[in-house]
C-alpha cells in the first residue's frame, strides 16, 4: 500500500514537472518568436508621419526609443578635457583668439557649441551676428528648414532675414534633417551639401547605408562660405577635393577672403567646423568607420539594435563608442585619445604664438612706413599659417579625427608664421628701417624663442 502511494506521488510530481517544463519551454519559444518578429519589424506605426513633418515628438510616437535619446541632446553631461556639452566662452579661456580674429566677429563672441537640442536657441542668441542675420545662418539649426527649402527654394531661404524665417521655425535639429519621412532611410537634406556632392560627381543614390551614416552628419559639420555679404548663398569649397590644401587652392583661385586683419592688413579666411573634411584624411575614415559609429553607436533595446540618438562625445560613452572595435579597457582608450589631443593642443598653442609674432612684425613694418608691395610675401605667408591653424583649432576633435594630418598642418602653420615674421623684418631692413633689436651681429634676423 505504501509503495502504491509513493508511486502515485512520484507520478503526480513527474506530471506537474512536465506541465511546468512544457509551459516554460512554450513561453521561451513564444518569447523567441516575438523577439524575431520584433527584429523583422523595426517600428510600429502608431501615427502617420507627413512628408515634411518637422516636429520630432510626432516621429517619437513611432520611434519612442530614438526620440528619448534625441531628447537627451539638451542634457548637459559636463566637460571633457577639450570639449563637452557646456557653452563655455572660448575668448575668456584663450585671449589670444581676440588678436588672431581681430577685426572679425569671432573676436567679439566665440562660444563652445551645445547639443543638437539647443541648436535653434543658440543661433538666435549669438550676438556677434547682429540683428541682420541672413537665413543662411539658420541652415543647420532646425528641421523646419527642410520644409522651407521645399516651399520657397534654397536661394530665397538664404536671402530672407533669419528673424523672418524664425516665425516658421519651432524645432531644432531633429529627425527630418537626416531621415526620409516615408521610408525612414538616412539621407542628407542640406541643399549646399547636395550641390557640392553633385559637383564632385558623387551619386548619393548609390551610397551605402554606412556612407549615409557619415553623409547625414557631413551636411553640416563642414567648412563653408557665403557667396558674398550682399548675396549670402551657401557653398562648400570642395571643387578641388576635401583636404585643407585643396580648399586653400580653391579659395585662392576665387580670391576669397572673409575679412582683412586690421593689424597685418592680411586678407584672411575664417574656417568654420571642418569635421568631415578632417575626418576624411584619418584612419577611421580609411577603415570605413562612420561618424555615427562613434557619436551615435548602436545599442540593444530588447531584440532591437538601434543607433543611440543622444549625439555626444565618445569619451562619455566609451563602452559603446570605442570598445565594440578596440578591446582595451576604458581608461586605456581614454588615455590614447587624450594623448593625441594634448599633443595637438601644444602645437595649436605654438602656432598661435608664432602667428601673433607674424602679425606684430607686419604691423611694425607697416607702421614704420613699409609699402604694401614689400609686405605681400609676409601677408601671403600669414594667410597660409592662419588658415592651417584655424582648420585644426576650429575642428571639434582637437586633432583626434586625423592626428598625423593635425601635426602636419600645425607644423606648417608654425613654419609659415615664422617665415612671415622674417619676411616682414627683412622688408623693414630693406627699406632702411631700424630693426636692430631683431638682428644679430652677423646681420641675421634673430627670432624670439618658442614659448
Amino acid at each position: 500500500m505504501l509503495d502504491l502511494l509513493k508511486s502515485r506521488v512520484l507520478y503526480i510530481i513527474i506530471l506537474v514537472g512536465s506541465v511546468i517544463a512544457t509551459f516554460l519551454v512554450t513561453a521561451l519559444l513564444v518569447n523567441i518568436f516575438e523577439r524575431k518578429e520584433e527584429g523583422k519589424n523595426p517600428f510600429v506605426q502608431v501615427v502617420a508621419i507627413e512628408e515634411y513633418e518637422t516636429d520630432p515628438a510626432v516621429w517619437g510616437y513611432n520611434f519612442p526609443d530614438q526620440y528619448d535619446g534625441w531628447r537627451h541632446t539638451k542634457d548637459n553631461y559636463g566637460k571633457t578635457e577639450f570639449g563637452g556639452s557646456e557653452q563655455r566662452d572660448k575668448l575668456s579661456e584663450n585671449p589670444r583668439l581676440k588678436i588672431l580674429y581681430a577685426g572679425y566677429s569671432f573676436s567679439i563672441e566665440y562660444k563652445e557649441e551645445r547639443g543638437h537640442g539647443w541648436a535653434l536657441t543658440d543661433v538666435v542668441n549669438i550676438k556677434r551676428l547682429g540683428d541682420t542675420k541672413p537665413g543662411t545662418c539658420m541652415t543647420c539649426k532646425s528641421s523646419d528648414n527642410v520644409r522651407m527649402w521645399h516651399e520657397m527654394g534654397p536661394e530665397k531661404f538664404y536671402l530672407t532675414p533669419m528673424k523672418d524665417l524664425l516665425v516658421h521655425a519651432k524645432n531644432p535639429i531633429s529627425c527630418l534633417n537626416c531621415h526620409d519621412s516615408g521610408t525612414m532611410e538616412i539621407r542628407p537634406a542640406n541643399p549646399a551639401f547636395l550641390e557640392a556632392m553633385k559637383e564632385r560627381n558623387i551619386d548619393l543614390s548609390k551610397a551605402s547605408r554606412q556612407e549615409m551614416r557619415t553623409y547625414a552628419c557631413s551636411q553640416c559639420h563642414v567648412e563653408y562660405y557665403f557667396e558674398s555679404n550682399e548675396k549670402p548663398i551657401l557653398h562648400f569649397p570642395w571643387k578641388n577635393g576635401l583636404t585643407l590644401d585643396d580648399i586653400e587652392k580653391y579659395y585662392d583661385e576665387i580670391s576669397f577672403y572673409d575679412w582683412v586683419h586690421p593689424d597685418s592688413g592680411t586678407e584672411l579666411i575664417k574656417i568654420q567646423h571642418p569635421e568631415f573634411e578632417f575626418w576624411s584624411t584619418g584612419i577611421h575614415s580609411r577603415s570605413g568607420v562612420s561618424c555615427a559609429d562613434c557619436h551615435m553607436p548602436f545599442k540593444r533595446i530588447g531584440s532591437q539594435k538601434i543607433s543611440d540618438h543622444w549625439v555626444r562625445s565618445p569619451l562619455v560613452n566609451i563602452a559603446y563608442s570605442c570598445q565594440t572595435c578596440h578591446r582595451w579597457d576604458e581608461n586605456e582608450l581614454k588615455e590614447r585619445v587624450l594623448n593625441i589631443q594634448r599633443k595637438t593642443k601644444k602645437l595649436i598653442d605654438q602656432s598661435e604664438l608664432a602667428i601673433i609674432d607674424a602679425i606684430n612684425a607686419i604691423k611694425s613694418a607697416k607702421d614704420a612706413g613699409v609699402d604694401n608691395k614689400s609686405l605681400e610675401e609676409a601677408r601671403k605667408l600669414h594667410r597660409r599659417a592662419q588658415l592651417r591653424w584655424d582648420f585644426i583649432s576650429s575642428e571639434n576633435s582637437m586633432g583626434f579625427h586625423s592626428s598625423q594630418e593635425a601635426a602636419r598642418l600645425l607644423g606648417e602653420a608654425i613654419d609659415f608664421a615664422r617665415q612671415s615674421q622674417i619676411s616682414a623684418m627683412k622688408a623693414m631692413e630693406n627699406k632702411g628701417k631700424s630693426v636692430s633689436s631683431t638682428v644679430d651681429k652677423k646681420g641675421n634676423i634673430a627670432l624670439p624663442p618658442f614659448r
